[in-house]
């Protein structure tokens, strides 16, 4: 995890840009807010790295096939490109974040 250093038209970097494929990787943005962040078949994505069934850290999950995230300590599953609940016991959607690839990090921008 690597704190973040600047900020690219408001994206805020939080991470080297070497996430393998299938990896989950904690970040944090400047404020402190946790964000997990994933390749899923090539695509970088960021969502909030708490479970919204029980705030669970999803970093701590497995992304499987097709992009979704499966919560470790209850079996909650997600879609990582749009945050929609898949599996109970998760219902409420996940908070994406903007993503981009530059100068060898990853940069994530917050909703406005």
């Amino acid at each position: 995890m690597r704190a973040s250093s600047g900020t690219l038209d408001g994206y805020e970097r939080v991470s080297d840009a070497d996430i393998a494929a299938a990896e989950l990787r904690a970040a944090t943005f400047a404020d402190g807010t946790a964000i997990c962040l994933g390749n899923a078949d090539g695509d970088l994505f960021a969502v909030q790295n708490a479970c919204t069934h029980a705030a669970f850290a999803l970093s701590d999950g497995t992304l499987l096939a097709g992009g979704v995230i499966e919560c470790a300590w209850h079996g909650a599953r997600f879609d990582c490109r749009t945050g929609v609940a898949l599996q109970e016991p998760a219902s409420d959607p996940l908070t994406r974040y903007d993503v981009r690839v530059a100068h060898g990090g990853v940069w994530v921008r917050k909703p406005l």
